[in-house]
């Protein structure tokens, strides 16, 4: 007989919903082991007893054959007395002082629930609300932890015998899975109108799927709020959503039913085919094809498309002899939250959508879609959610307690333990009441999910920046402001592990400077311990404040006013012929006045060069005029910059664009076309780029580059950018699981945070 051991394990990470205990019950049953495994805050608790070989390759599979969705932070083994186990058992969740474990975030239909879902002989065909282990809803429906149904929102549905038997046998994918339901015993979707009545159909699913065909605007509700639907080719219905939503201008995002439909109106690369197809299902901003038949209403005046696929059963059920293409964009006015609950859906949107596709599960905390692109093998996020939030970034050293209240608009929030960063879901513009409201709500769920009691907090330099503002009203927290830029950088740097000085690029449209201006177009050096401004783009002035980021033409007169020797013919630019002469002289006046506050943002120099190649005059939503102007641009265009000075007579240097302005203008008046010039000025500013790290390198010996802020959204600035600094034999560090808009801007304050609270002996680097 060989010798029978005891080990205990503990093992911390996303092992709760996910399959993580029948994984092990039938790994322990494979190899003849004994005893068994529960679900307790901190994680899962397990006891084995066997022998000892068996005991070893059971430790070994544990973390390399888990389920697709775990993720294993951490495995403790323990050796225990023997207890000669009779058999391996499930036992109950135990609730414990401690709350504290990973939370899946939701995911996409599995393909064994989809299989289900098309199976007419199967129980749940056709049922909107199949899930297993493997996918559904959790995040957002998650009340508290540990992760049980009684502390869902599933907790009003009793399961039927076939659900109950599913639930507690461990040889089915179903076991614990908390969601679990079908159509005798689960959530029911429901027709209404819009002023909440019960609609004139025999079936809501087929009612709806004959409305969008008609061309009329659905609301729809998924797993983390409500969407805005109508049927993509529609020309009619799509300028109506823009009309009733007032979006003029900014992108839809489209749903798409599988990869050849995604493929007839885009051109995808292998990789973000992966990621489409993930269970995370994110939007992705893919090339669309010039023989594309989709409204040109969904995307205007841009060549991408934002596309996904479907996520829910709903979702599936909605392409069964539906519209081909869906427009999904989020269910808000434009501005607000996206909505989830569903009285307020009704009061909010009813003078939007005609119809409302809802259920009667609850969602408990609102998830908008995750969008990104596929950047040199990699995604790179610009917004932050579902599929992806709440999993945590992990810090190059701990820092306990923090929570960072992040920027004013594409807001996020952080709260750390150990040496996790929870970057929130996004949560919006906080300029709103509902977007402040769901700040507030995400605050305190967040610190519930992840027990997490700040004792400290972070957030941005502005005083007006409502974010700032709740942060400073937070009694007995010490407080850390962080300037803008410098968290834009060590959100980069934390979420690549960087601990040492570097190079920091941060270029984006405004952020509050040290000196009382407005920034954006930043070189610094330094570390998570803090930055010297080495150098950055002239300052101008901004005519009007917040007016000049509305109308880019100012920003042009801006500048070109501020060029030695302008010349009348300049009057013919497109700038000078938008305004009436009032409004010139009126804005010629506040660029002279003393008191009108000056900027070296780089948002604003692109939003004035779109303005002086007559792209775009006004703009409706933030970043318009520039990314406009990238549509333009083309890496093919084999063509040199223009010209520009890096004076170099004080620290921080100037940036000067005289030249560059002479020459686009001089480029201009000779009617050369504006695809090249836009190319030129792209190649100038990644040639600016290169030529002042190159000079910082030269002083500090500095040679690891990091590049931040919403200006490197731009994919074709950050590819030249990064080829170009490669070239010079740069190490450069880009973002990819954090946005580098604003959406990352409290991970960057909550590093500055902890790395200050590490230095007096409050944190420890690990």
């Amino acid at each position: 007989m060989h010798d029978i051991k005891r080990m205990g394990m503990s093992v911390r990470g996303v092992v709760q919903g996910v399959g993580f205990r029948p994984f092990v019950y039938n790994l322990a049953l494979s190899l003849n082991l004994k005893g068994l495994i529960n679900n307790t805050a901190e994680g899962v608790q397990l006891e084995v007893e066997g022998e000892e070989a068996a005991l070893a390759e059971f430790a070994r599979r544990i973390q390399r054959d888990a389920p697709p969705l775990a993720i294993i932070e951490e495995v403790t083994h323990f050796w225990l007395d023997t207890a000669n186990y009779d058999d391996f058992k499930i036992t109950e969740s135990e609730a414990g002082l401690s709350k504290f474990t990973l939370i899946s975030p939701d995911m996409a239909t599995c393909p064994g629930c989809l299989a289900e879902l098309n199976n007419p002989g199967d129980r749940r065909f056709g049922y909107p609300f199949i899930n297993c282990t493997n996918c559904g809803p959790r995040f957002t429906i998650i009340k508290d932890v540990p992760y049980d149904r009684p502390l869902t929102t599933m907790s009003c549905f009793p399961m039927c015998p076939d659900c109950l038997r599913e639930y507690n046998d461990p040889l089915n994918r179903r076991f614990h899975a908390q969601p679990n339901a079908c159509p005798v015993c689960g959530p029911q979707v429901n027709l209404l109108d819009r002023q909440g009545n019960q609609a004139t159909v025999s079936n809501p699913l087929t009612g709806a799927v004959e409305m969008l065909k008609k061309g009329q605007i659905l609301a729809v509700k998924g797993l983390g709020g409500y969407h805005l639907a109508c049927d993509a080719y529609n020309n009619t219905a799509v300028e109506r959503l823009r009309k009733l939503k007032n979006r003029e201008a900014k992108p839809f995002a489209v749903m798409m039913p599988n990869l050849e439909a995604v493929r007839e109106h885009c051109l995808i690369s292998t990789v973000e085919e992966q990621v489409l197809v993930s269970g995370k299902r994110p939007i992705i901003l893919l090339r669309k094809k010039n023989n594309s038949r989709l409204s040109g209403e969904v995307a205007p005046n841009n060549r991408c498309l934002g596309v996904m696929l479907p996520y829910t059963p709903l979702h599936h059920l909605l392409f069964v002899n539906g519209p081909q293409v869906l427009v999904m964009t989020s269910g808000n006015s434009s501005g607000e939250a996206i909505e989830y609950l569903d009285n307020e859906a009704l009061a909010n949107l009813g003078g939007i959508a005609d119809f409302f596709l809802t259920h009667n599960r609850d969602i408990h905390i609102r998830t908008d879609d995750s969008v990104l692109r596929i950047f040199r093998g990699r995604e790179m996020m610009i917004r932050r959610s579902r599929g992806y939030a709440p999993l945590p970034v992990k810090l190059p050293f701990r820092a306990d307690g923090i929570m960072a209240t992040g920027a004013e608009l594409k807001n996020t929030l952080c709260l750390t333990r150990g040496n996790m960063a929870f970057l929130s879901q996004y949560i919006g513009d906080l300029e709103n009441l509902s977007n402040i409201l769901a700040f507030e709500q995400t605050v305190n769920h967040l610190q519930k999910m992840f027990d997490i009691n700040p004792e400290a907090v972070a957030y941005d330099l502005h005083p007006d920046y409502l974010s700032s503002k709740y942060a400073q009203e937070m009694s007995g927290l010490e407080g850390f402001p962080v300037q803008h830029h410098h968290a834009h950088i060590a959100s980069c740097m934390a979420e690549n592990g960087l601990l040492e000085d570097v190079i920091g690029v941060a270029l984006d449209g405004a952020g509050y400077g040290t000196d009382g201006t407005i920034w954006g177009g930043e070189f610094f050096t330094g570390s998570c311990h803090g930055f010297t401004r080495r150098a950055h783009l002239a300052y101008v002035p901004m005519p009007g404040g917040a007016k000049a980021i509305k109308q880019p033409w100012r920003m042009a007169v801006s500048y070109l006013e501020t060029l030695p020797g302008i010349k009348t013919s300049h009057m013919s630019l497109p700038p000078f012929k938008y305004s009436d002469p009032q409004t010139l002289e009126a804005v010629r006046g506040l660029i002279k006045h003393p008191s009108t506050i000056v900027t070296s943002g780089a948002g604003r120099l692109f939003d004035a060069v779109s303005s002086l190649l007559g792209v775009r005059q006004e703009i409706s939503y933030e970043g318009q005029a520039a990314i406009e102007l990238e549509q333009l641009a083309s890496e093919s265009y084999d063509c040199r910059s223009y010209g520009f000075t890096v004076i170099k007579n004080q620290l921080p240097w100037t940036i000067c664009l005289d030249t560059m302005f002479a020459e686009i203008v001089d480029d201009l008046l000779h009617q050369h076309s504006v695809q090249k010039i836009a190319s030129r000025f792209h190649m100038t500013i990644s040639e600016i780029i290169i030529a002042v790290c190159c000079l910082i390198r030269q002083e500090t010996g500095i040679n690891k580059v990091v590049l931040s802020g919403g200006v490197f959204q731009n994919t074709l600035l950050l590819s030249r950018s990064v080829k170009g600094l490669e070239m010079e034999l740069f190490e450069v560090y880009t973002h990819s699981l954090v946005p580098c808009n604003d959406g990352g801007i409290a991970l960057g304050q909550a590093v500055m945070a902890g790395w200050a609270l590490k230095e007096r002996g409050k944190a420890s680097c690990v």
